[in-house]
């Protein structure tokens, strides 16, 4: 398939010599008559599915090929937003205005995008989710609110969410769709989070049966593959698929994220950090989604008792850590803190500490109610760890087990809270309850050397 989408000829011939409103691939009405935009915003809208690369360029041909087109502009703030970096909201922000002002004239779907968005621009992450699964309910083919409200489900942790909306929409999806492995891909990601890994495993794999490249599938069959404990598999799995995900894919820093995990169960700390060098290096980071990823696997690497070198000096260079990165997400907040504990930036993390959680509560909306409930406690809970105070850690961090989902991220980014309370179990002598905490989190992973290590760590 290489870089060019599935279906292109087939909306640029089907719509040839026509003169009227079109529809897209995918069965909806587009309120334009220009083919080119049409063809424009499909190859944007594979480059949102498959992460290779930005869309910017295809979406401003489609608003060059129709300036009066309001899709296309609600596609480019939807993607700025859907990357979560605070310093792309304004620009979309200043998208979405500018089609406000002609939202009279806009037909139904684009009315409910725009509404959808606006409320995402405001901070309420849930209420765009219910806003798209309402024009779900009118329009199930249509993958803009299908991926956008994914991704945010994703990003606030709501496993339920994840997969309810694709089971809804999944079977008015047909096969012969180009996006329908995409489609799949999410429906995996949902299987797994909700804990059904076989059927996961199933439709990840259907995914990637054609020739479409799904790094999302190739992502979900890698969860499962973690939560299994199969890091031997999970290792092939990674290189196996290398081709679809390894080069010019924005994906491919979680994805060497995921690599990295299974040759951190294996205690294999030169392979992992070779993994981080080539996928999360802070040369090759350019969003806080990738930063995060970064520091989490430094995270973990130090509380398995790996030298990193100066890595987390170099992360934090090029981490814009001001006033207006903070208080967007409680999820970011945090790994940025755990980048400056690492660090041993102590003061710099106890201002930053302040700094997002002041932020998050002027901005109010979805992060103000997470960042109270869990980034405080959480964030007091790593200061202390960072100050050697274990016990202290462990009596912060360990109440917020059971509700961390709202926290954000998935069951595997997640883990970084329970090895965190491991750790300071294994050094503040509270091993009984580390034992616990073991054997609830290795039921899978028993025998891995990870496991081993860490029951070594606990024994009294």
């Amino acid at each position: 398939m290489g870089g060019d989408p599935p279906g292109r000829a087939a909306v640029a011939g089907a719509a040839r010599g026509l003169t009227v409103a079109l529809r897209d691939a995918h069965g909806n009405a587009v309120a334009t008559a220009s083919a080119d935009a049409l063809a424009a915003s499909e190859q944007a809208l594979w480059r949102m599915l498959s992460f290779y690369g930005a869309p910017f360029a295809d979406l401003d041909a489609a608003i060059a090929a129709d300036p009066a087109w309001r899709l296309a502009r609600l596609m480019k703030a939807g993607f700025l937003l859907s990357l979560t970096e605070p310093g792309l909201v304004a620009e979309a922000r200043a998208l979405l205005d500018e089609t406000a002002r002609t939202a009279a004239g806009a037909d139904e779907r684009e009315r409910a995008h725009l509404g959808a968005l606006q409320r995402l621009a405001a901070g309420d992450w849930r209420g765009a989710g219910e806003a798209w699964d309402s024009l779900l309910a009118a329009h199930p083919r249509d993958p803009l609110a299908l991926q956008w409200a994914h991704l945010f489900d994703f990003y606030r942790g709501d496993s339920a969410a994840l997969l309810a909306r694709v089971n809804g929409v999944l079977p008015h999806w047909s096969e012969a769709d180009p996006l329908h492995p995409y489609v799949l891909g999410m429906h995996a990601f949902g299987l797994e989070e909700s804990a059904h890994y076989a059927e996961a495993e199933q439709a990840g794999r259907r995914a990637l049966a054609g020739p479409a490249k799904v790094p999302w599938a190739i992502h979900a069959v890698a969860h499962v593959m973690e939560m299994e404990g199969r890091h031997e598999q999970g290792a092939a799995w990674m290189g196996r698929w290398r081709p679809d995900w390894g080069e010019g894919n924005g994906f491919a820093g979680h994805l060497g994220w995921h690599e990295a995990l299974f040759a951190l169960e294996s205690r294999d700390h030169p392979r992992a950090l070779a993994t981080f060098d080539r996928y999360l290096d802070a040369a090759t980071n350019e969003i806080t989604l990738q930063r995060v990823d970064a520091a989490s696997l430094l995270w973990r690497l130090s509380l398995h008792g790996a030298e990193v070198g100066d890595r987390w000096q170099r992360l934090l260079a090029g981490w814009p850590l001001d006033e207006g990165a903070a208080g967007h997400s409680a999820f970011n907040d945090v790994h940025a803190l755990i980048a400056l504990i690492g660090a041993g930036a102590l003061a710099r993390a106890r201002a930053w500490r302040d700094l997002s959680l002041a932020a998050a509560a002027r901005q109010g909306a979805w992060n103000r109610a997470v960042s109270a409930d869990i980034a405080a406690p959480l964030m007091d809970g790593l200061l202390a760890f960072g100050e050697r105070r274990y016990a202290d850690a462990a009596e912060s961090i360990g109440p917020l087990r059971r509700r961390a989902a709202r926290f954000g991220g998935s069951h595997a980014q997640r883990d970084l809270i329970d090895q965190t309370l491991l750790a300071a179990a294994a050094r503040s002598g509270l091993r009984a309850a580390g034992r616990a905490l073991l054997a609830e989190r290795a039921a899978g992973k028993a025998g891995s050397p990870l496991s081993v290590w860490w029951a070594r760590a606990l024994a009294d």
